[in-house]
Parts: structure tokens; C-alpha cells; sequence
């Protein structure tokens, strides 16, 4: 069960759907909810532009621009978050408090992908944005989330979901990457009203036997659990069939192992985590 949820709060219009969802996950589990916002190390950037060839006075600009950019950047944050707050009428709480859902406002200096992985290790659940302002969110804090806290992640789409326990399918490969993300996803997989498990025949690791062990064994936890097999097809790439195959099923939450290859190897050839991460409108729950 999740009691504990870590939300970057970026101060960007993409915040709303993520602070939704992670209102909705929360609700689920009377969880609290930490809202993480990190400024600009201003200063890291002075250090770096001294040693460029640019004249004090440009360096002078650029700087004042930054620091202006940056407070703009957390007071549009800080705002999003007490709206939020003042639309749910959710208490604030460091410690708990016996209430149910309670949220938490925190604020770091420096790098984003740094601070989120020094507070994500002692969540239970990232819940981040797929988009900013019709842009990609950095794969740096995306793949801060996912690699470096060992915690799962839950990537929210452009529009909040109405619910994560509808339907829970699994994008499931026997790997220990996908074996974490089912882990993970049990509180979500307990509540939900079926789960799909979807196994793709990308190659030999992925068998039919190690997807009847896993339908054995969800059964305990969820009695209307079925399996489907999909087969690659030469007119689109397997992601595809597994994103098709996945709205066919109506999906609530696509739940998968993340990075079972090197990330050098997913970069080169496109791979399944990067397209789920960008090419995607379903929630997902990701682990490594």
C-alpha cells in the first residue's frame, strides 16, 4: 500500500493533471502527498559562465535573467499548489496525522533530477508528467525518477485519468524489470476490476510459460485476471501492437518494467521504455 506519494511540481501548465492523479492515488490509500519544487542554482551558473569567454557584463544578464525567471518559475509552482490545496481542502502535514490524505510543500536548490532522486528513495510512489507545455518532459528527470530512487513511478498522460483500477494491464516479460512493476503495482492490481496481462513475443525471453506462472499467481490477488498473447506483425513495431492491444482492452493503468536493456542500447534503437515514456495517452506504472 502507498502512503507516502512524491509530486514534482514544475510550475508549469502540465502540473494539473499530475497533482490530479496523484489526488486520486492518494484517495485510494489515505496517502500523503509531498509536492517537490527545485530552483535554479543560480549560482552553479555563474561558476560555469566565468569560465566561458562571454564579458562580465553579459554574464551579468544572463544571470539577472535567470533569477528572475526562476522565482517566476516557483511562485507560479507555489500557486498551483495552494489552488490545488484550496480545491480539495487537503490539510498540510509533515508528520502524520490520522486524518487520511494530507499533502506537504518542500523546496530544494539546484538540479531537479538530483533532488527528486534524494526524495524519491524514501517514497512509495513518484507520480510525474509526460508533458510541459506541449514538450516532452526532460528524459534527465524522468529517468532520475525511474533509475536512480528504486522506487516505481507513475506517469501521469496530458489528461488526468478518471480512474487507475478499471482495468490494470501488464505489459509483462520475463525479466526482473517487469517482475518489480507487478510488485509495485499490487495495491493498484488488489483494487482493480480486471486485470489484463499482455505478453509480446519480442524474443525468446518472453514465454508463454512464464505468463501462465503469473496468471497463476495474481489469481490470489485478483480472481478476474486473464492473459492475451500478441504476435509482432511487419506493419507496425511491437510497442505499437502493445499500445493498441492495450486501449482495445480499455486500460486504466499499463503497468511495465522499465530499461530491461541498457539505456545506451534503448537510445540507439528507439526501445519500448522511451516510447512509453513520450508516445503514449495511458498511465503507466514503471519500475526498473
Amino acid at each position: 500500500m502507498y502512503k507516502v506519494l512524491l509530486v514534482p511540481a514544475l510550475g508549469m501548465a502540465a502540473d494539473a493533471p499530475v497533482f490530479e492523479t496523484a489526488h486520486l492515488a492518494a484517495r485510494m490509500f489515505d496517502a500523503h502527498v509531498a509536492f517537490l519544487h527545485v530552483r535554479v542554482d543560480v549560482r552553479e551558473m555563474i561558476v560555469a559562465m566565468a569560465s566561458s569567454d562571454m564579458g562580465g557584463g553579459g554574464i551579468s544578464g544572463i544571470v539577472d535573467r535567470m533569477e528572475k525567471d526562476s522565482l517566476t518559475q516557483e511562485q507560479v509552482a507555489h500557486k498551483g499548489f495552494e489552488d490545488f490545496r484550496d480545491r480539495t481542502k487537503l490539510p498540510v502535514a509533515t508528520v502524520p496525522n490520522g486524518a487520511g490524505v494530507s499533502v506537504e510543500w518542500r523546496t530544494e536548490l539546484g538540479d531537479m533530477s538530483v533532488w527528486l532522486a534524494a526524495h524519491g528513495r524514501s517514497a512509495d510512489l513518484l507520480v510525474v508528467g509526460r508533458a510541459r507545455d506541449d514538450e516532452p518532459v526532460a528524459m534527465d528527470v524522468l529517468e532520475a525518477g525511474l533509475m536512480d530512487t528504486g522506487r516505481p513511478l507513475l506517469i501521469v498522460p496530458a489528461k488526468a485519468p478518471e480512474t487507475l483500477t478499471g482495468t490494470v494491464t501488464i505489459a509483462w516479460k520475463d525479466t526482473p524489470e517487469a517482475a518489480r512493476a507487478v510488485a509495485a503495482a499490487l495495491p493498484f492490481i488488489d483494487k482493480a476490476e480486471r486485470v489484463v496481462i499482455l505478453s509480446v513475443q519480442e524474443d525468446e525471453t518472453t514465454t508463454e510459460e512464464s505468463c501462465e506462472r503469473l496468471l497463476r499467481a495474481l489469481h490470489w490477488h485478483n480472481k478476474n485476471t486473464t492473459r492475451q498473447y500478441l504476435r509482432a506483425t511487419n506493419d507496425q513495431p511491437l510497442v505499437q501492437t502493445l499500445i493498441d492491444a492495450a486501449a482495445n482492452a480499455g486500460t486504466s493503468l499499463l503497468v511495465m518494467g522499465g530499461y530491461s536493456h541498457s539505456r545506451l542500447r534503448e537510445v540507439v534503437f528507439g526501445g519500448f521504455t522511451r516510447h512509453i515514456m513520450t508516445g503514449t495517452d495511458l498511465p503507466v506504472l514503471m519500475a526498473h
